[in-house]
């Protein structure tokens, strides 16, 4: 199992290298940056467990950093650590009174630092825990609702599409966090379908126009009805952008490429292949190949091609196929 990430954001190169070399020899595998706007970008592949971070930067500073970082529901919960030469009793107070969990005064000893980092990531993952199992009540508690109403096609398919999700996800070596993100995200996709009349989702033929619109309102649904709780937010990116599609023409906002948040990405691939390969009344079941195949036609279109390419491995080695045998 790969090491927890740490994402270094520091204006001088000699202290970076430093701080780098120092983390890597502790097995941390170590991002860099020499300022905020690299950070973002940074984490926008790659999502780290700890964010040590200087304040006086270039291009952005480490407080501005750190509200667009705390701004992001996916990010919300990922330790960050201020350090800096400021000794100023105004500035320490400026970083308690963002939220920020630790602030480091250089020059700052190695044990120092190391022992600051190690009880960060382990309150990190208590924390995980904790909100893990209040998610998992407060999930169950709104998808039994949901299942109360729908058909058994509802239960096989979550627990499908998470799977699927999930395989895709650990062959993209997707970091913890964003695991989490999707297990959720996966879970709780089609939530806003409770919403839509049964009659609509249970059709037999072609939908009407007007009722095409009312099913593409599930995502903005299934946000509204999730977003109130705090725990589950990380999975909000999935709920909203599962129907984006890679070339612009999904919904609910006609995002593009990169824009769509790479969790959903993962789960437009997981749901869309679950959807071809199960019985509808409106029309028969794909095979696991026919579908496999059309996942594969579509690359480049409606969906991302790094994730369809993590999906034909993960179809390739049987695992799919394993899932969709065993959930019925």
């Amino acid at each position: 199992m790969a090491s927890e990430t740490i994402l270094i954001v520091e204006d001088n190169q000699i202290l970076l290298d430093g701080l780098k070399d120092l983390l890597e020899q502790e097995d941390y595998q170590v991002l860099c940056a020499g300022h905020g706007l690299e950070g973002l970008e940074q984490m926008q592949s790659h999502v780290p467990d700890l964010i040590l971070s200087d304040i006086t930067m270039p291009e952005m500073d480490g407080y501005e950093f750190f509200e667009v970082v705390r701004s992001k529901p996916e990010w919300v919960t990922i330790p960050f650590i201020f350090i800096t030469a400021r000794r100023e009793r105004e500035q320490l107070l400026a970083g308690k009174k963002l939220g920020v969990e630790d602030y480091l005064l250089k020059p700052i000893s190695p044990e120092e630092l190391l022992t600051t980092i190690r009880s960060r990531l382990s309150r990190s993952q208590q924390l995980l825990l904790l909100q893990l199992e209040q998610a998992y009540e407060a999930s169950l508690i709104v998808l039994a609702n949901a299942i109360e109403v729908r058909d058994p096609y509802t239960r096989g398919h979550v627990e499908r599409v998470m799977n699927y999700a999930l395989e895709i996800a650990w062959q993209l070596d997707l970091a913890p966090l964003q695991i989490h993100d999707l297990r959720f995200g996966s879970i709780l996709h089609d939530i806003g379908k409770i919403q839509i009349s049964e009659t609509i989702l249970n059709k037999a033929g072609p939908l009407t126009k007007q009722e095409w619109d009312e099913i593409k309102k599930h995502p903005m649904m299934g946000f509204e009805l999730i977003k109130g709780i705090h725990y589950l937010s990380p999975a909000l990116p999935v709920i909203l952008n599962h129907h984006e599609r890679w070339d612009g023409s999904g919904y609910p906002a006609g995002l593009v490429r990169e824009d769509i948040p790479f969790v959903a990405r993962i789960a437009a691939v997981a749901d869309s292949f679950d959807a071809m390969t199960s019985q509808r009344p409106y029309r028969p079941a794909m095979t696991t190949q026919q579908a496999a195949q059309e996942i594969r036609d579509c690359s480049g279109s409606q969906y991302d091609p790094q994730v369809v390419e993590a999906f034909n491995k993960t179809f390739g080695s049987g695992k799919i196929q394993a899932i969709f045998d065993a959930i019925p």
